[in-house]
């Protein structure tokens, strides 16, 4: 499976593009669906799914009509819906047991609430996609509407109990960096710390 990062919009945001062969999919694609088209077409794949991490307009910005263009409907958390703000009809439910096989591609579905309320994260062979959790060295704000820092405690503390060598992937490359690895991340990220500190107070 190849990654490709792509930074696009004024926030540093990272949409991922996976490929398997002429295969793909997009994570949190947003902000300019001309370049996200082009570089589809470049490449001769074929889009056979879209996944959000969460609902916040950075993420899901100008998607609807990359939805409509190739008739999918993107997976998103339920409790993110509304906040997506995009039509009911190209949006779908991450399945409840969290197992999502596309094509070639198998997806564990991770919950990871605290950034929002249907916050998840997306493990895909070694790799785990974790839009506004986990970022290098930090986590995703939890002073928004239907933020929760409990909530983003246990997903940090879920999300350390991934094999070390899980390559993580930000919704952002703050700092100039959206990627890392869960071993890293468990010595180096002081949030990460802190949840498996209190491993046994979160429950």
């Amino acid at each position: 499976m190849n990654i490709d990062v792509l930074e696009l919009g004024p926030m540093a945001n990272c949409c991922y593009l996976l490929t398997q062969g002429t295969d793909a999919l997009l994570i949190d694609p947003a902000w300019d669906m001309n370049f996200i088209e082009h570089t589809l077409t470049e490449k001769k794949l074929r889009l056979l799914g879209v996944l959000f991490t969460h609902g916040h307009f950075d993420h899901v910005k100008e998607s609807e009509s990359l939805l409509r263009g190739h008739g999918l409907k993107a997976h998103i958390a339920p409790q993110d819906i509304a906040l997506s703000a995009l039509p009911p009809e190209v949006l779908q439910s991450y399945p409840a047991n969290g197992d999502l096989p596309i094509g070639p591609f198998h997806i564990r579905v991770i919950p990871t609430p605290g950034h929002t309320a249907g916050c998840v994260s997306l493990l895909i062979g070694d790799a785990v996609f974790t839009g506004d959790t986990l970022f290098p060295g930090a986590c995703g704000r939890v002073d928004l509407p239907s933020s929760d820092p409990r909530a983003m405690r246990k997903s940090l503390l879920t999300l350390s109990k991934l094999p070390e060598d899980t390559r993580v992937f930000a919704g952002h490359s703050y700092g100039g960096k959206c990627s890392s690895h869960i071993g890293y991340e468990r010595v180096k990220n002081p949030f990460m710390r802190n949840a498996i500190k209190d491993e046994k107070v979160l429950g």
